[in-house]
C-alpha cells in the first residue's frame, strides 16, 4: 500500500541540526527540529490530501 508521506520532510519528520559546539565529553551538541507541517508524523491525513488533489484538478475561481 502506498503512504501519504508528508510533502515537505519526505517522510523524514526530525532532523538533527549540529551547532558546531562541542559537550565537555567530546559529542556534540545538536538540535533536533520537527517538521511543521506534520508535527513529526511523516505522514499527512487523508483529508487534506484529497483536498490539494481536488484542487489541482478542479482549481477555484
Amino acid at each position: 500500500a502506498r503512504t501519504r508521506r508528508c510533502r515537505d520532510c519526505d517522510g523524514f519528520p526530525f532532523v538533527a541540526i549540529d551547532t558546531g559546539r562541542l559537550h565537555p565529553d567530546g559529542t556534540r551538541v545538536t538540535l533536533r527540529v520537527v517538521c511543521r507541517a506534520c508535527q513529526g508524523t511523516g505522514t499527512v491525513p487523508l483529508r487534506p490530501l484529497l483536498h490539494a488533489a481536488a484542487t489541482a484538478v478542479f482549481p477555484r475561481r
